[in-house]
């Protein structure tokens, strides 16, 4: 049975995650661990105070999930900073994806070493989905962003594993650039050549992008290529806009270059400006589970 481990501050932001969680328990026929972390830096009074609250609210929540929605929940509380106790939780758990809210900016903090979120990823090698938008039902349309690096073949393979390109309409996007966009080059070539280039580097692109849906066993609804006009995040949350998606698929590392996927750039920027829930699978994501 899967295992989905939802990480929870019993903010509002985090209701949205564990109710996402709870749609696709019942829709994978899987189970909740439902987590929350105490800051052990802190009077031991106020450590087991916390402890004994969170437990009670936890408990509370675990009984209405299996009563109202019919899904088994386990409760965990746990001591330590939040983001290196859920990535160690989940390894714990076996979890097979991790669930959590967009957790509140703070704007300096957020600059220099990210939310909880985006930290937990980068030591996590479980799936993460972050919950943004509020939850009406299962996921209609999923888009899957790629590179066509390991780390997306990855990501692709982990979505599926998950159920999550089932009984849906799949869109494939992969994010060109046309090198002669540059600003200095561009001056020097007529509008005619670089309409010609752009199309070459489309038609070049496209190729690739049936070569990898071939490599990674891929049938979605529909796949498309589209040129990098500001930056590939803003491209991905345009398709996003455009088709109606409500699940963006991504992995956190990809080729070198300039357009590549890794946490810090493409994926971070995604996850802190999407409206819609997002899948970052790390490329550790395919390693085996180590022995607990």
């Amino acid at each position: 049975m899967k295992r989905l481990l939802v990480a929870t501050d019993f903010s509002t932001r985090s209701d949205r995650a564990l109710r996402r969680a709870t749609l696709l328990a019942r829709q994978l026929s899987a189970e909740i661990v439902l987590v929350h972390v105490v800051d052990d830096d802190q009077p031991p009074r106020l450590v087991k105070a916390q402890e004994r609250e969170s437990q009670g609210l936890l408990t509370d929540l675990a009984a209405t999930l299996r009563e109202i929605d019919q899904v088994h929940c386990e409760t965990r509380v746990v001591l330590g900073e939040p983001f290196h106790a859920i990535a160690e939780m989940a390894e714990r758990a076996d979890a097979d994806v991790v669930v959590m809210g967009a957790h509140r900016r703070q704007a300096l903090r957020d600059v220099f070493i990210g939310t909880t979120i985006e930290r937990t990823i980068r030591r996590s090698r479980r799936p993460v989905i972050m919950a943004n938008a509020i939850p009406a039902g299962n996921y209609d349309r999923v888009l899957v962003a790629v590179d066509f690096s390991g780390c997306a073949a990855i990501a692709v393979k982990e979505a599926r594993k998950l159920g999550l390109l089932d009984r849906t309409e799949v869109l494939v996007l992969h994010a060109f650039e046309a090198p002669v966009q540059n600003m200095t080059i561009r001056a020097s070539i007529t509008m005619d050549q670089l309409k010609d280039h752009i199309a070459e580097e489309e038609e070049r692109a496209a190729g690739e992008l049936l070569k990898f849906l071939r490599e990674v066993d891929l049938r979605p609804s529909r796949h498309f290529v589209q040129l990098i006009e500001l930056s590939a995040p803003e491209t991905i949350r345009d398709c996003v806009r455009k088709h109606k998606v409500d699940l963006v698929v991504m992995g956190t590392h990809g080729r070198t270059g300039p357009a590549k996927f890794f946490l810090g750039s493409v994926a971070e920027e995604v996850l802190r400006n999407s409206d819609v829930d997002v899948l970052v699978v790390p490329a550790a994501a395919s390693l085996p589970s180590e022995p607990q």
